[in-house]
């Protein structure tokens, strides 16, 4: 019997454990700048300007982006933007004042903007104007690779409705007037609640709220539950020509892997049941031998495995302004050299990932395979090499001979310790890591540890809950030393991988602070220039100057979808979801009517 799609059915999707939505403004901050959020979250409600990585590339998709591709001047300096006349939710269309009200509200308050990097978007803008109620247009400050702008400055906007355009005194003009943007902020900072807040108190508020209930996405909020449920409804005003198949889309939260493993063995046809999950490493049977297709199956009988490879990088942040020795101590780049060379990427690959593992030796991903990736990061530039790290130490004033090694020749000398490293000081430094991971992350760093341990390093591991450490160390904070999230950066919204808001100095998401004014003069080679030997220059530099220690990477879940769920493929390789192409098939007997 041939399998078409049927309408109905609620699908329920299983969050990544401690990681629920946990902002709902689309202006967040770098600490709630991340895929639980924008991706799986925001975005099913407010659509972006454009679109991007459907069909299993990083493209940008136009069928479903608000807006046409820009159209240049000669000078390449000015693009003109048309917006498609979409509608909101109240009526209200689509249109060039959204974009407006979005840049003012961007430039009133960009440092607070985890997609903002200073003298980029919008800094390098000498102006932007409505030119007609469909039409913006943007002129820069000099002329930028095209496909940079579009995918890295353009990618940051979302046009947001004239309902948001208040503040607690009653309704402003912030689409027409700027002054009045850092006041309407506020406000709907105030709407969305503490951003930081672990308890959902303020969030149960979203779904009856004036403000966020007005959407142009294919969903809305129907509620968000105290212990974290989340449900999503379609959107019946949706412009798009992909309109919701399923009647309800459910984020579960989810506490452990543990807890989700249980809920997917019990079935996809339960009263909870699960349609979308993910299988914990250390619940895989059998390894594989390809990381993008997956391997033997353990919940086979109802799910099939998806691989979710994403355009990402994996590492951990160094906290550059951290005022310590041990600060100090991680300011020296033979140290943080001497620290990678004790990562062990390719045993893990196989002991650790069951073979779903593959490398992150540098700031542009290994997989999917682009030609955007160097040569030179095809094969890993710090080997595991434990002699060879303890050897980089000796070379730099340290005794090894005993662990933690000692501080024997302090200065700022070849050969010496560094800047603010005193003799007799202890080579100690501190690691704080996502708690929830203990057959994988915590495995990978009491391994690194010890070998860490053999080269005259103490690494202290220190587990905390993955939302209070996101929350925590992030980027202008000074409290913590090195912060594992378990993950790294899916490039997104700056999806060509070019580093400035990852890497140049004082961008919102360069999590560890750092600067090097080399790195700064890289970065920006590859926003002007479409030459891959400026993109190869800088991931080459940064590969070795090891501003984060750079971690294995691997699929960021391996999906287990349910058979009678349709759709759901190819995945998208930046990470959006888009739950209105899935559905049901027909010859399902009402299990999906739940």
């Amino acid at each position: 019997m041939t399998k078409v799609p049927r309408k109905g059915g609620t699908i329920n999707w299983a969050c990544t454990p401690g990681f629920p939505p946990a902002g709902i403004f689309p202006l967040l901050p770098p600490g709630r700048f991340g895929a639980r959020s924008l991706y799986e979250f925001q975005m099913l409600m407010y659509r972006p300007l454009y679109w991007y990585g459907t069909k299993g590339d990083a493209g940008v998709d136009y069928e479903l982006s608000l807006a046409g591709p820009p159209e240049w001047s000669e000078d390449g300096r000015t693009a003109t933007l048309t917006v498609k006349p979409y509608k909101w939710s109240n009526g209200e269309t689509v249109d060039a004042d959204g974009v407006m009200f979005w840049m003012h509200l961007l430039e009133a308050k960009k440092e607070e903007y985890g997609g903002y990097v200073p003298g980029f978007f919008p800094d390098n803008l000498t102006s932007y104007e409505k030119v007609a109620d469909d039409k913006v247009r943007f002129t820069f400050d000099k002329a930028y690779a095209h496909n940079w702008v579009l995918m890295n400055q353009f990618s940051l906007i979302t046009p947001l409705p004239k309902a948001w355009d208040r503040t607690a005194d009653g309704p402003a003009d912030a689409t027409r007037n700027k002054d009045e943007a850092p006041a309407v902020y506020d406000y709907l900072m105030a709407q969305n609640g503490d951003v930081y807040a672990e308890d959902n108190s303020a969030r149960t508020r979203w779904a009856d709220s004036p403000v966020w209930s007005v959407v142009s996405g294919p969903w809305k909020l129907a509620e968000f539950s105290m212990d974290g449920l989340v449900r999503m409804v379609p959107n019946p005003s949706y412009s798009g020509s992909n309109k919701p198949y399923a009647d309800e889309f459910r984020l579960v939260s989810t506490d452990t892997f543990e807890q989700q493993y249980e809920w997917l063995e019990q079935g996809p046809h339960g009263p909870d049941g699960i349609h979308v999950g993910f299988l914990p490493f250390d619940r895989i049977t059998e390894p594989t031998t390809d990381p993008t297709a997956g391997g033997p199956n353990p919940l086979a009988e109802r799910y099939r495995i998806v691989p979710q490879v994403l355009y990402a990088i994996h590492y951990f942040p160094i906290n550059f302004i951290n005022p310590t020795v041990a600060g100090r101590i991680l300011r020296q780049l033979y140290f943080r050299q001497a620290l990678q060379t004790c990562l062990d990427q390719d045993s893990s690959f196989r002991e650790i990932y069951q073979g779903y593992g593959y490398p992150t030796y540098g700031p542009v991903p290994a997989l999917p395979a682009t030609e955007l990736l160097s040569p030179a990061q095809k094969s890993n530039p710090f080997p595991f090499d434990v002699d060879r790290a303890r050897q980089l130490l000796t070379d730099n004033g340290w005794d090894t001979s005993v662990t933690p090694a000692v501080c024997v020749d302090p200065g700022t000398g070849v050969g010496q310790a560094g800047e603010g490293i005193p003799a007799g000081t202890r080579l100690t430094v501190t690691l704080r890591y996502a708690s929830g991971h203990e057959r994988t992350l915590a495995r990978l760093l009491r391994t690194l540890r010890d070998d860490a341990a053999r080269a005259g390093i103490e690494l202290i591991l220190e587990e905390v809950h993955p939302s209070v450490l996101v929350g925590q160390d992030t980027t202008g904070t000074t409290g913590w030393e090195m912060s594992c999230w378990n993950g790294g950066w899916v490039y997104g919204p700056n999806f060509h991988p070019t580093g400035e808001l990852l890497y140049r100095t004082g961008a919102g998401c360069n999590f560890g602070s750092y600067s090097d004014p080399v790195a700064d003069e890289l970065i920006e080679k590859t926003v002007t220039s479409d030459d891959l030997a400026d993109l190869h220059a800088y991931q080459d530099y940064l590969a070795e100057q090891v501003p984060v220690i750079w971690m294995p990477n691997f699929p960021l879940r391996v999906f287990e979808v349910a058979h009678d769920l349709q759709g759901f493929g190819p995945v998208n390789p930046l990470g959006f979801i888009n739950p209105e192409n899935w559905y049901f098939t027909q010859e399902q007997d009402g299990s999906g009517d739940r």
